[in-house]
């Protein structure tokens, strides 16, 4: 089956509300299906049942700064050797969207990991405890508000710009990484 003919046949079962595209084109195309995130448990299942997509390969999110975030999946099958992008759009605000778990066993470790780095909640999953980060950790490092204080609170290291060795004077004013807001406007205040 070509990824349009997977696509379509997907959009088909699971009906209203879902549409189906195709990724990067070329020989690695692959079927790109979009659904509403009350259908994604749906969407997944039907991939494994009537698309043979018998492998889980991956799961993860996509910072849609400012309207929310896309969870996204890539399954495989391993017979037909096809596979299928499954993506599910979520507001800003509670990001909940039902765990794949109870689908494809193997989905727990990522879900743990996306729920850690961008704080999307994955309702049903058996343990969302912290996986990569220390207890103490704030914040959630893959959302694009999170600011990157390890750049300014510790400079580049490397080979200095001319004029800024120990022996004179810097002609050039210290700046900012771009995207990287001053101390000062940190929250909590840094003065």
């Amino acid at each position: 089956m070509t990824p349009e003919e997977i696509g379509a046949r997907l959009a088909d079962e699971l009906g209203e509300g879902v549409t189906a595209g195709e990724s990067a084109g070329g020989r690695f195309s692959r079927a790109t299906v979009d659904v509403p995130a009350a259908r994604w448990v749906d969407a997944v299942r039907a991939a494994r049942d009537s698309l043979s997509c018998d492998f889980f390969d991956w799961l993860s999110a996509v910072d849609e700064l400012p309207s929310g975030f896309t969870v996204v999946t890539h399954v495989w099958s391993s017979t037909a050797r096809h596979g299928v992008l499954l993506r599910a759009a979520l507001p800003r605000t509670e990001s909940v969207i039902s765990s794949i778990v109870g689908v494809y066993p193997g989905a727990a470790w990522h879900e743990r990991e996306t729920h850690e780095m961008f704080d999307i909640d994955f309702e049903g999953h058996p343990g969302l405890q912290p996986l990569l980060l220390p207890p103490e950790f704030e914040g959630h490092p893959l959302r694009k508000e999170f600011v990157l204080a390890s750049r300014v609170a510790k400079p580049w290291p490397g080979a200095k710009e001319p004029g800024e060795s120990e022996h004179t004077v810097s002609k050039r004013a210290p700046m900012r990484p771009p995207g990287v807001p001053d101390p000062s406007e940190w929250p909590g205040g840094r003065s």
